[in-house]
C-alpha cells in the first residue's frame, strides 16, 4: 500500500452542492436522485457546512418513505433552513493531504465525509466509502 498517495487521487471531484439559500425539499431531492448522504453547502465558492442525509432525518420521518413513494409530506422542511441544520466549523483536507492522513481525520472525529479545500475553494469530497474503495482496491 503506497503510504503518500494523496487524497486527490480517490476524492469525488464532481461534487453536488446546495447552496446556503435552497430548500430543505431540494436537497431531500438531491439525497434521493443522486443516491449520496452528504451534501457541501456553499456559498459562492466557498464551503460554509456540510448536510447529511442524517441531518435531515433527524428533523423529519424521512426515513420512513421509500424512494418509489411520489408523495412526502415534507412541511416541517419550510420551518427550517438549509443554515441550520448543517453542520457548521468544518474541518477540511487539501489535494495534497495523504490518504492515511484523511482516514485518520475521519476515525478521530468520526466524521464519514470530509470537504477538499484548497485556497478557500471547495475541490473535492471524500467520504468513508471512497476510503473502503480505495483498500478493496489494494487487495
Amino acid at each position: 500500500m503506497k503510504q503518500r498517495t494523496p487524497v486527490s487521487s480517490i476524492m469525488t471531484k464532481d461534487v453536488i452542492t446546495l447552496n446556503h439559500t435552497d430548500s430543505l425539499d431540494k436537497a431531500e431531492s438531491l439525497f434521493k436522485s443522486e443516491k449520496i448522504r452528504h451534501i457541501p453547502v456553499v456559498s459562492g465558492k466557498a464551503i460554509i457546512g456540510m448536510l447529511s442525509y442524517t441531518d435531515l432525518l433527524r428533523i423529519s420521518f424521512a426515513d420512513a418513505v421509500t424512494t418509489e413513494d411520489d408523495y412526502v409530506d415534507t412541511s416541517v422542511y419550510n420551518l427550517f433552513t438549509i443554515e441550520q441544520v448543517m453542520a457548521k466549523n468544518l474541518m477540511s483536507v487539501t489535494p495534497s493531504t495523504t490518504i492515511k492522513e484523511t482516514a485518520e481525520i475521519l476515525a478521530e472525529r468520526e466524521f464519514h465525509a470530509i470537504p477538499v479545500v484548497e485556497n478557500g475553494e471547495l475541490k473535492g469530497i471524500v467520504t468513508t466509502t471512497d476510503l473502503i474503495k480505495y483498500l478493496l482496491d489494494q487487495y
